[in-house]
C-alpha cells in the first residue's frame, strides 16, 4: 500500500486559554467594575460630607416651633428694610410693627459653614428703628434672617457685600 499524506494539516494543540485574547476581554468588564466600586467604597468611608446632624430629631422640633411662629396670611409681620452703614453699623426700620417687639434679632448664616454665622442683637431705638453693630463679613452668599420673639421674616440670600435689603415684601437688595 501506499502511504498516503494528508492534505489536511496536523492538528496543532491549541494554546492555555491565558494566551488567548477573548479571555482577558470578557475578565476586563467586571474587573473594572469591581475595581471601581472599591474605590467608591473607599472614598465613601474616607470622607464625610458633613449632611446628616447628630441630633435630626431635636432640630426638627426646633423647626416645628420656628414654623409655629412663622405668621399666617391674616396675621403678617411688619416689613423691615436693614441697611449697612461704614463701620458695621446696622440700622433697621420695621414699616409697620403691630406691636413694638420686646427682642430684635438679625441673622446672618453662611451655607454649610456653620462657624461662620453671625446673631446680632438689635437694640431698640424707638418703635420702629433698631440698631445694632456687625461684624466684619467675607465676601460670599449670606442667608439674613430677621425674627422677633413673635415673629419671623422670611430669609433673603444676598451675595457680596449689601448696603440695604427689604425684608418681609418683595423688596430690592443693593
Amino acid at each position: 500500500m501506499k502511504n498516503r499524506v494528508s492534505s489536511f494539516p496536523a492538528e496543532l494543540p491549541s494554546p492555555s486559554w491565558y494566551r488567548q485574547r477573548w479571555p482577558w476581554l470578557l475578565i476586563a468588564g467586571p474587573l473594572v467594575v469591581v475595581v471601581a466600586s472599591l474605590a467608591s467604597a473607599w472614598i465613601a468611608a474616607h470622607s464625610d460630607d458633613g449632611l446628616v446632624a447628630e441630633d435630626y430629631y431635636k432640630q426638627g422640633l426646633l423647626i416645628n416651633q420656628k414654623l409655629a411662629r412663622t405668621p399666617r396670611a391674616a396675621n403678617l409681620p411688619p416689613e423691615a428694610t436693614i441697611s449697612v452703614e461704614p463701620g458695621g453699623v446696622v440700622r433697621v426700620r420695621l414699616q409697620s410693627p403691630p406691636a413694638a417687639p420686646s427682642l430684635l434679632k438679625l441673622t446672618l448664616a453662611r451655607p454649610g459653614l456653620l462657624h461662620h454665622n453671625h446673631v446680632v442683637q438689635l437694640a431698640r431705638i424707638d418703635s420702629r428703628d433698631w440698631t445694632g453693630a456687625m461684624p466684619e463679613l467675607v465676601p460670599g452668599r449670606w442667608l439674613v434672617t430677621l425674627e422677633s420673639d413673635a415673629w419671623r421674616l422670611p430669609m433673603t440670600t444676598v451675595i457680596g457685600p449689601f448696603h440695604a435689603i427689604t425684608l418681609g415684601a418683595a423688596g430690592s437688595h443693593s
